[in-house]
């Protein structure tokens, strides 16, 4: 993956296939490879140029462990845009990356054709707050969770019960979550300092590029009340919701979010 040199630091990318550019932003923790195995074909067969990257606090990208704000994702993905070729280009982003994608259209509209918004948030409630000071408790400590543990809760936090009740699929996912483990370094620690955040739905009343924003049904990590309020605070935002689908909906049900994406960005 090539990496460039912006914003004082190494951001990593990669780019496949021709014609207007989208650009693919990711949530906490994960690099940009996991919009690999269904979203990328999906928008190279439809013709469009696709840009994942890991944000700031993914290796190689360099970690920043010392500490970062959204504004910083949101200068990193625009300055990826200027490097490719200057937009406007069209954005995707899921959790902390769809937080990316609408602080993007609001700051610097010029960069951003539209934008899709997938699991997203504009305030935190008190569980969403509760749930992420206790996750960063336990990495402060050094409390590592048992392997199974660890990823039976992330089952049950990140999946719909649709998924669950198939023994094949959550046993796979399972043994996913076991792998990746409970440790994580101090770039996606630094990251985690963002889960926490102010209200901005009042803020996002003054975006004007067109938005589309997807609920998940089965989301517990943002439920998809929080995705509709993001939808009624941007002029003229369109709602979709999938069923079936947990925090991970675009990995559960990737026909169908596919499906909207592709309609919204073909406009």
């Amino acid at each position: 993956m090539p990496v460039v040199a912006v914003n004082g630091i190494n951001l990593s990318y990669h780019v496949e296939g021709d014609g207007d550019l989208v650009v693919l932003v990711m949530g906490t923790g994960s690099p940009g490879r996991v919009w690999h195995p269904h979203q990328v074909p999906a928008l190279r067969a439809a013709g469009f140029r696709v840009a994942t990257l890991d944000n700031r606090g993914i290796a190689p990208t360099d970690e920043c462990g010392s500490g970062m704000v959204i504004e910083d994702l949101v200068g990193d993905t625009a300055a990826l845009i200027e490097h490719l070729g200057g937009g406007p280009a069209r954005v995707v982003g899921t959790s902390m990356g769809a937080r990316v994608a609408q602080e993007l259209a609001l700051a610097r509209p010029d960069l951003v054709d539209r934008a899709v918004l997938l699991a997203t948030a504009g305030r935190n409630d008190p569980v969403q707050n509760a749930l992420s000071q206790g996750e960063r408790a336990l990495h402060d400590k050094g409390i590592t969770l048992p392997g199974r543990y660890y990823a039976a809760v992330t089952a049950v936090f990140n999946l719909s019960p649709k998924t669950m009740r198939d023994p094949v699929a959550v046993s796979d996912w399972l043994d996913v979550f076991e792998f990746s483990g409970s440790a994580v370094g101090p770039g996606v620690r630094a990251q985690m300092d963002m889960n926490e955040f102010d209200n901005r739905l009042d803020a996002y009343r003054a975006i004007t590029r067109p938005c589309l924003v997807v609920g998940f049904a089965d989301d517990r990590v943002l439920p998809p009340h929080l995705a509709r309020e993001v939808a009624d605070a941007i002029p003229g935002a369109r709602y979709e919701e999938v069923a079936d689908a947990g925090h991970y909906g675009f990995l559960e049900q990737p026909a169908e979010v596919n499906r909207l994406l592709l309609e919204f960005l073909k406009g």
